[in-house]
């Protein structure tokens, strides 16, 4: 799916996003937004669980004009940062008690 199609459909609240975990298991996600950070844009997400109580950020790493792959991110202090970031743009829509 090329980045423009993404980003329109991903505009729709409650946008669900399947992913393979590590295990190759199928998980179905919510998109919630696409932060960009030092040239770079990320994904978050929360897993479409009720019971779901953590955010997601992925990498979004482009492969062609059609298609991205997202990739974990293993540095804990860009991981704050970016939901810092995400916070900051959402404070006072979502509760992150």
């Amino acid at each position: 799916m090329a980045k423009e199609e993404l980003m329109e459909e991903m505009d729709n609240e409650g946008t669900l996003i399947t992913l393979e975990d590590e295990e190759g298991n199928e998980v179905e996600f919510e998109f919630l937004d696409v932060v960009e950070y030092e040239g770079e844009e990320y994904i978050v997400l929360i897993e479409n669980d009720e019971d779901a109580d953590e955010v997601v950020i992925l990498k979004i790493n482009p492969i062609d004009d059609e298609t991205e792959e997202y990739t974990s991110i293993d540095d804990d202090e860009l991981l704050d940062k970016l939901f810092e970031i995400f916070k900051e743009k959402y404070e006072g829509d979502i509760d992150f008690a």
